[in-house]
């Protein structure tokens, strides 16, 4: 597993958590939140790493990323 992360992030603030989340698109349930922007992208950097761990040890595949997904 490399250490670099390519997986598209949306992020967006929780008025009703008074956090911002951030979620993983191509990884599912892949998650995370902070109280700052930099928080939730640290955050969940670690939890991407989580995921990955996780899928490895039960044997199933990990998405390669795909980039953008989302188009403004």
């Amino acid at each position: 597993m490399k250490d670099e992360i390519k997986y598209e992030m949306v992020i967006y603030w929780s008025e009703e958590d008074d956090v911002y989340i951030a979620e993983v698109p191509e990884l599912p349930g892949c998650m995370a939140d902070g109280r700052t922007y930099e928080d939730a992208i640290k955050n969940t950097l670690t939890v991407i790493r989580e995921w990955m761990e996780t899928a490895i040890e039960h044997g199933r595949e990990i998405p390669i990323p795909k980039g953008r997904l989302i188009y403004a």
